[in-house]
């Protein structure tokens, strides 16, 4: 196996950790679109309260030096 040129050994590799995934997670896709869907209806409706990317970059950036 590790004998495989890279791009198959990473196939195969992408192919194992698919195959752990439960079918539990199959409505997940389901249920961020409709929670993306929601938060577009926000926005659109001017209901939102919207951030610059540089300052939500900034919080994020802080939050993980902190771990």
């Amino acid at each position: 196996m590790l004998g495989l040129p890279a791009e198959e050994r990473a196939e195969l590799a992408h192919e194992l950790i698919a195959s752990l995934d439960d079918d539990a997670d199959a409505n997940v896709d389901n249920a961020w679109l409709i929670e993306v869907e929601r938060r577009l209806r926000e926005v659109d409706a001017g209901k939102a309260t919207l951030e610059e990317w540089s300052v939500v970059r900034n919080r994020i950036a802080r939050r993980l030096r902190s771990l």
